[in-house]
């Protein structure tokens, strides 16, 4: 698919979400009450051509550096922006001069909302699958975002790379994009309306983890899951029988981590002080740890809690010295087996 045809669809054929035939790259579910006030102070343009199928926004950003992969308008770096605090910095990358151009224009008027001195956003033109091109110094950033653009991507494997190499070490990878129950025949990824509408380049769930571990990130977290209904018959007739998801994945540029949940009989107690996960700390889908609640966790979970900008807000217990094989409950987790955005980590002490 050219990425020529992606640039018009979103340049100039979509003015604003409604223009979107599907919900697949206009719904992201519910936003949660503490971001309620933070969007208040998003342009009303800028929120107009919003195109996610997530909440991109992880905890414990104050003072971070943030990368939005596909950033648009600019919606969800102007909510991260008022996050990571004047002290922190947002950039995102889009190739869209249309996009671009709105998110550049507001820039002034969203920092005097925000009440900061000087602009802690930039924008940087460019396609995802080159950021080595940009002008992004390598290893520098906490945190990458990315709502719902991945899959419009050729090349998902260089833009995974790219981000890879972007992060600092502990860093995260922390995007929404849509997936699909199987591989998608080449009339359907070359479908334009298709493409644009986020669904004809959507990958098979057991094609996108291997391709993850392929650029580094050896362990790929789910956190939330949601079926996307296609309701327009002709698109419908198009697909198939094909099955389509909107997930989020958190990814860790992390040394160490291990193909398997691995016990070796540790565990760690959340001490709170995370402002939007005061009473349990959600790692994922699998991993709701109650504040001052001792919570076994396998060998990998505890990297991503001790070596990640997460340790501050927890205690550690036990280490590596003594392995006691695979942890229990220990499996794979495919999107359509998880609960809705906020109910899905019901597990008590499991792995995923």
């Amino acid at each position: 698919m050219n990425l020529e045809v992606v640039k018009e669809y979103y340049g100039k054929v979509l003015k604003s979400s409604e223009d979107l035939k599907t919900s697949a790259c206009c719904d992201g579910g519910g936003v949660p009450g503490y971001l309620e006030a933070l969007l208040a102070n998003v342009h009303e343009e800028v929120r107009a051509k919003y195109y996610g199928c997530g909440i991109v926004i992880p905890a414990a950003l104050q003072g971070c550096r943030v990368l939005d992969l596909g950033s648009g308008s600019g919606r969800d770096v102007y909510l991260i922006a008022q996050l990571v605090g004047p002290d922190g910095e947002v950039a995102g990358v889009d190739m869209t001069d249309e996009q671009l151009a709105t998110a550049e224009n507001h820039k002034d008027w969203h920092m005097r909302q925000f009440g900061y001195a000087r602009p802690n956003v930039r924008f940087v033109k460019g396609y995802l699958e080159k950021l080595a091109a940009l002008d992004l110094a390598p290893g520098t950033f906490d945190v990458i975002v990315s709502n719902c653009v991945i899959n419009l991507c050729v090349d998902k494997l260089a833009v995974l790379r790219g981000a890879y190499a972007l992060l600092k070490p502990g860093g995260e990878l922390y995007f929404a994009d849509v997936y699909c129950d199987r591989r998608l025949p080449d009339a359907v990824r070359a479908d334009p309306l298709l493409y644009g509408e986020c669904l004809g380049g959507a990958l098979y769930w057991n094609d996108f983890l291997p391709m993850a571990k392929q650029a580094g990130f050896l362990d790929p977290r789910l956190v939330t899951s949601r079926p996307i209904t296609v309701e327009n018959e002709a698109m419908r007739a198009k697909l198939g029988q094909a099955q389509f998801f909107s997930a989020t994945y958190r990814l860790f540029k992390l040394d160490g981590l291990e193909p398997a949940c691995e016990d070796y009989g540790q565990a760690v107690v959340y001490r709170g002080g995370v402002a939007e996960q005061a009473q349990a700390f959600e790692l994922d889908g699998h991993h709701l740890i109650e504040r001052g609640k001792v919570f076994p966790v396998c060998g990998n979970t505890w990297r991503m809690l001790a070596d990640t900008r997460f340790r501050p807000y927890f205690d550690f217990v036990g280490g590596f010295a003594t392995h006691y094989g695979i942890f229990p409950g220990c499996g794979t987790s495919l999107p359509f087996a998880t609960s809705a955005p906020g109910q899905g980590a019901k597990a008590k002490s499991s792995c995923c």
